[in-house]
């Protein structure tokens, strides 16, 4: 497992993970620019309040994200099912 270290929102962070470096590039990419666009709308508020506003944002996105899989593995078992299905 390949191991990194990253400077994101001035914290240096070593760790260990599966993903490819083009991968971890792209979260702090997204990391950066949702927290920037917290920052512009939220005006003066501590970096913590930011940051938990941003877990927040990115765990709705994770849950719509999450239904959204549900219902498209719904509709494709319905599909398959039509498929299976003896001609009448």
């Amino acid at each position: 497992m390949p191991g990194y270290t990253i400077h994101v929102l001035g914290l240096d962070l070593s760790f260990a993970a599966d993903a490819e470096s083009a991968r971890i590039r792209k979260a702090v990419d997204l990391l950066h620019r949702r927290y920037d666009t917290l920052e512009g709308q939220a005006g003066h508020i501590s970096k913590e309040r930011l940051l938990v506003y941003l877990a927040l944002s990115l765990a709705d996105d994770y849950l719509r994200d999450q239904e959204r899989l549900q219902q498209l593995e719904s509709t494709l078992q319905q599909l398959l099912s039509r498929i299976d299905e003896p001609e009448k």
